[in-house]
């Protein structure tokens, strides 16, 4: 149940990385009216983010005495430095705030040793990676999935509404990041069957733009296939997600569904797709390239249709 009695600006909030995420989240924090206080390895990213109202803080030391602080990095050697090291957090087991929020995406295990490390020290430690990138969060549309302490999740709930379109609390420890995990193999998946379903589509003479409206328009369309549906359409593989990252948690999910017996016979087969992406060697590109490795496989070569398609986002 959320807290429905909190008052904006109420909680003390420390941000640690102000990347195109975490800077977007950041600010809706600040934008709803919170007291947020950002630090981020480069400085001037985090200056940025007074226009909307943030404060900067020099050091990560600056933020041990606030009611929570989020983290958004990029790996789990970020995490635990952020957190455990050198002039970390916690690295001052006398003054550290009330709870961590850990927004980033890493494994269970990497998790798993941050909320130990914080339980240590009398810190409640919230799971909460997410499901976005920065237009989602802009738009309003990013979801949040958490796990661990569920009083503190009912505390810092309507901090984590401010983010989008809310949170799900999921349970103890890291089911989050297991939800997480679930929910990037079905993202894999569904792109692998879009772009086989397109690629018959348009090698039997459909467009590829006039496809996807009528999809995107149907029962079967989602905001996923609409968002995209540009790369789609336009060949436009700008990255969001690269085939390795996606690699990566097909890898984590196997893993997963090893350890809890539950075969996964359509992963494994979309899985093998994005292997191929990444054989190819368009590691840099966005995993939407599993578009054209299908058109090649299928005889045919695409070409940019050149037409402007709505991604449901707005803006």
């Amino acid at each position: 149940m959320t807290d429905t009695t909190h008052q904006p600006g109420t909680i003390r909030i420390g941000w640690i990385g102000a990347g195109r995420m975490g800077a977007a989240m950041a600010s809706r924090l600040a934008k709803a009216g919170e007291d947020v206080t950002v630090w981020n390895r480069t400085r001037a990213k985090a200056e940025v983010l007074t226009e909307v109202g943030c404060q900067v803080a020099d050091t990560i030391a600056d933020l041990r005495g606030l009611d929570v602080v989020f983290t958004m990095v990029s790996t789990p050697a970020d995490l635990e430095q952020v957190l455990v090291g050198e002039g970390g957090l916690l690295a001052d087991p006398d003054h550290v705030p009330g709870a961590v929020i850990d927004c980033s995406t890493v494994s269970t295990e990497a998790s798993a040793a941050m909320r130990t490390a914080c339980s240590e020290r009398g810190v409640d430690f919230l799971s909460s990676p997410v499901s976005g990138n920065g237009k989602v969060v802009r738009s309003g549309g990013l979801t949040l999935v958490v796990s661990g302490p569920e009083e503190a999740y009912v505390r810092f709930a309507p901090l984590l509404d401010h983010l989008g379109k809310g949170a799900t609390y999921v349970g103890e420890g890291e089911l989050a990041r297991l939800a997480k995990i679930c929910h990037n193999v079905m993202l894999g998946v569904v792109t692998q069957n879009l772009a086989e379903i397109t690629v018959l589509a348009e090698k039997g003479g459909i467009p590829r733009a006039a496809f996807l409206e009528f999809l995107n328009n149907s029962v079967m369309g989602s905001v996923f296939t609409r968002y995209k549906s540009p790369a789609f359409v336009n060949l436009d593989f700008t990255p969001t997600f690269t085939p390795i990252l996606l690699r990566k948690d097909f890898d984590l999910g196997f893993e997963a569904a090893h350890d809890l017996d539950v075969p996964m016979p359509v992963a494994a087969a979309a899985a093998a797709a994005v292997q191929a992406s990444v054989s190819s060697g368009r590691t840099e590109e966005d995993f939407a390239i599993l578009l054209e490795l299908q058109a090649h496989n299928s005889g045919i070569e695409l070409k940019p249709e050149n037409v402007p398609v709505d991604d449901g986002l707005g803006g």
